[in-house]
């Protein structure tokens, strides 16, 4: 939410803004009307694809990854690689809804350069999230690694304060309280990580570090997204959203791909794929769905910060945090002792409190458009009655 310097507030579907004393939408009380309802319906049906699109991807792609270590997969700058490569996807879309793009919108854009550099530099961040990414997930369990990722709200919320002017509530507050004390039992009840995963010993405490690392930077990633579309681009339709998430991820695979040949790991793919426990077909199909899996949630995940905020984005990530550890219960035989089930559910507390403040302003902003449209209707019915 915001604050005299930017408010961003969601209205059954409709994002309102307010930059100072400049207004992208009047809402005085001639003009205070709700928004039909189509256009409600079609903003929900694309949060709802863009959600759909982050649960489950990040689910599957994390759980891939687990098993591309397992199965004697080894290259971290390869698994790196996977987490942004996935971009040809989005081709098709891009050149769509370009082509489709008003007149208008393409003059005003900003110079071209500025762009490119803003593109770069996030694609370089990207780059250096997924290597931490990689390591944090070699070195520990699937089920402690998603727990610890569902820190990434903390930092995000912490982001948007400074970064994209969020109010920072109560509820707010302590949902970043619950998560970060989630993320601490976990951190220090490293005993219990009893997997079937190929871990290697004594590096649980570089694991954890890495993924808090991680999850802090990819926070920080998102926070610069919505300030590019608020500021720079200052538009979020669904192809400033694809561009934007395009050429970030393209740039960042190309650093991965440096990463692979500078450290010489490209030599030892042919050794690593024909001793893949699965098979070398096995080998292709984990790497190409882990890209494909990765690139559905960085849509996904584009889209939500577009059309709501980087901190829902963010929240919508944490959902599947509990999916991720029934996930590896179920197919890695991880094990989920007390400990692990506590620091879930504390999440989940952390989770709704966030949730739970959204569902109030949410009220609060529909109960002034409605206070808005009473008072217009009251003003039309007195100047009929005068004339």
């Amino acid at each position: 939410m915001g604050d005299a310097g930017e408010i961003r507030l969601q209205i059954a579907g409709i994002v309102l803004r307010t930059r100072g004393e400049e207004a992208d939408i009047d809402t005085s009380p001639a003009t205070a009307v709700p928004p039909p309802i189509s256009k409600r319906l079609q903003w929900w049906a694309l949060v709802l694809v863009n959600i759909v699109f982050v649960l489950a991807g990040q689910s599957v792609a994390t759980l891939l990854g687990r098993i591309y270590y397992d199965q004697g997969g080894g290259s971290l700058w390869m698994a790196t690689l996977v987490q942004s490569c996935g971009t040809p996807i989005a081709i098709p879309l891009l050149l769509y809804f370009g082509r489709r793009r008003p007149k208008s919108s393409r003059a005003a854009r900003p110079p071209l350069l500025k762009i490119a550099a803003i593109y770069a530099g996030l694609g370089i961040l990207l780059a250096g999230d997924n290597l931490m990414y990689s390591y944090a997930l070699l070195y520990l369990p699937l089920s402690t690694y998603s727990l610890i990722c569902a820190t990434q709200l903390s930092f995000n919320a912490v982001f948007s304060y400074f970064i994209n002017k969020e109010k920072f509530t109560a509820l707010i507050l302590n949902s970043v309280v619950l998560l970060t004390f989630s993320a601490a039992l976990v951190g220090v009840n490293n005993g219990s990580d009893g997997t079937n995963s190929t871990v290697p010993a004594g590096k649980f405490a570089a694991g954890f570090a890495l993924t808090l690392s991680a999850s802090a930077v990819f926070s920080l990633i998102l926070s610069l997204n919505q300030l590019t579309f608020d500021k720079v681009l200052k538009s979020d339709t669904f192809y400033d959203v694809m561009e934007m998430q395009f050429w970030s991820n393209t740039a960042a695979a190309l650093v991965s791909v440096a990463g692979l040949f500078i450290y010489g790991e490209w030599s030892t793919l042919g050794r690593e794929m024909h001793g893949y426990k699965k098979g070398a077909v096995s080998y292709g199909m984990t790497l190409a769905w882990t890209a494909i899996s990765w690139q559905l949630t960085t849509m996904g995940m584009m889209g939500l910060v577009a059309a709501v905020s980087s901190l829902f984005s963010n929240v919508i990530s944490t959902v599947g945090m509990p999916l991720s550890p029934v996930i590896a219960v179920i197919f890695l035989k991880d094990k989920m002792d007390g400990v692990k089930v506590l620091a879930m559910l504390i999440g989940l507390w952390g989770f709704a409190s966030y949730i739970y403040q959204h569902f109030l302003d949410d009220a609060k902003i529909k109960k002034i458009l409605a206070e808005s449209s009473a008072d217009d209707d009251e003003h039309q019915t007195v100047k009929l009655a005068t004339e």
